[in-house]
């Protein structure tokens, strides 16, 4: 059976290397399990339930990965996407619920799979350059290890406390401290212990120790109940499904009636443009095939295939966008080949489902999970290195991108703004040739965003 459906002979795989590979993969990347709740929760989104959303996503993804690609794999809520579900609308002029949120989450990946079956996608992906490209990740990177740095108490604002007085201000009225942010309090013991968390986190990483950021998140927080600022586990399995783990309060709760505004276009453009370039890109990275023949096309198209899906599931049951991640390459690395692997990637998330007591105090501790969230920005800001900074019409938008994501704390601000400047600089150079039909929609998209008032 096995081998009718993975074709481990044709692959050279074996049932024993594609399931310790699929061990491999889900152990790196069960980090997921709690940082993406903990995230969604700033949207209002019940923790409890968002848990078990979050690892059935992952199932799903996964299981779907291994018989309708036949790749090793794995699929999950991505990092970032959930950053900007969960921080990136909290600035709106308009209220968006989380309902709503989910709705533009369902929305983008049916927009992903239309996409990816009439074949647009690769028209779209190639209009974007490759130093635009890699500043997303890079401007998400740093968004994550802010988000990072605030929740452990590392960086904290400038503007708590009294505004400057009357009597220190020229102008003759009150304003907020000149400095909007400002380092923690090192003499904080949970400060202290996430910087600590984050170091052990780094160096299991650096040893190659398989599960790095989870070990580290869960050896910070044993750190943290032994000083008094955790408390254990109140249980190790319960039923899923029920209590404070029942899917009922989000499952099919998204709002796909109010999200048919102008002002929130950009949401649905920045999560499908985010969501194509990340499954493009780990895909790549993991080693797909980039030229046109019809071979490797059929091989993009079906992990693509799978990665919309996953979004759709994902907002129905009521989280963020899902796609491939990057920690399967750790289970390619131990030889996996095949679906096999990203089925037992599957099958071990839907395991978890009945453990989430033993990871669910981990989620209320930002000294614990916090770290994680800077250590997997650190980890994307390796894609600087591909960013073409001795030419300015590379340089000029990737540049905006970054600072635009990182410094207006918004994602979709940095991404607009990248994709507006592109074909912009290159009009201005007079490198025509460059600038491509799909570099000038996605532009005009984008600039609406700012001509029509619907920046924040």
């Amino acid at each position: 059976m096995l081998e009718h459906f993975f074709k481990l002979k044709t692959a050279g795989a074996t049932v024993r290397t594609e399931v310790l590979g699929g061990i491999t993969t889900f152990v790196t990347m069960a980090y997921i399990i709690v940082l993406n709740p903990a995230i969604l929760a700033a949207a209002g989104i019940p923790i409890g339930a968002s848990t078990v959303a979050t690892i059935l996503t992952a199932a799903f993804g996964s299981i779907l990965m291994a018989f309708i690609a036949n790749r090793p794999y794995a699929v999950a809520p991505y990092m970032g996407e959930n950053a900007f579900i969960a921080f990136g609308l909290s600035t709106l002029a308009v209220t968006v619920t989380w309902q709503m949120r989910l709705g533009t989450v369902f929305v983008a990946g049916a927009l992903f799979l239309v996409l990816t079956i009439f074949g647009a996608r690769q028209w779209l992906a190639k209009s974007i350059s490759t130093s635009l490209k890699h500043s997303f990740s890079v401007g998400i990177g740093l968004f994550l290890a802010f988000i990072g740095l605030y929740e452990t108490g590392i960086v904290v604002s400038g503007i708590e406390g009294t505004p400057m007085s009357i009597a220190d201000n020229k102008l003759g009225f009150l304003t907020n401290p000149p400095v909007p942010l400002k380092i923690g309090h090192f003499d904080d013991p949970k400060v202290l212990l996430a910087m600590g968390g984050f170091l052990l986190m780094a160096v299991l990483l650096q040893r190659r120790i398989y599960g790095a950021i989870l070990i580290g998140m869960v050896l910070t927080a044993v750190g943290g109940g032994i000083l008094g600022f955790a408390s254990a586990p109140k249980g190790i399995a319960a039923m899923p499904f029920k209590g404070d783990y029942s899917l009922a309060p989000i499952a099919f709760h998204l709002d796909l009636t109010h999200i048919w505004t102008l002002s929130l276009a950009p949401i649905i453009l920045t999560l499908l443009v985010m969501s194509l370039l990340d499954t493009t890109g780990t895909l790549v990275g993991l080693g797909v095939g980039t030229k046109e023949s019809e071979d490797e096309v059929a091989d993009l198209q079906r992990p693509m295939l799978v990665d919309s899906i996953a979004c759709m599931f994902a907002g129905l049951v009521g989280t963020s966008t899902s796609g491939v991640f990057i920690e399967s390459a750790t289970g390619i690395k131990e030889g996996a080949k095949t679906g096999l692997a990203a089925l037992v990637v599957g099958l071990l998330f839907l395991a978890s489902l009945f453990f989430i007591p033993l990871v669910s105090p981990l989620q209320s501790l930002g000294f614990a999970y916090g770290p994680a969230l800077i250590l997997v920005g650190l980890l994307m800001l390796g894609s600087a290195k591909k960013i073409a900074f001795d030419d300015l019409t590379e340089a000029v938008p990737a540049f905006a991108t970054i600072a635009m994501m990182v410094f207006s704390y918004n994602i979709a601000n940095g991404l607009t703004a990248g994709l507006v400047l592109s074909p912009l600089m290159k009009l201005a150079a007079g490198r025509y040739r460059d600038i491509t039909p799909g570099a000038v929609v996605l532009g005009l998209l984008c600039l609406s965003y700012f001509v029509f008032g619907l920046r924040h």
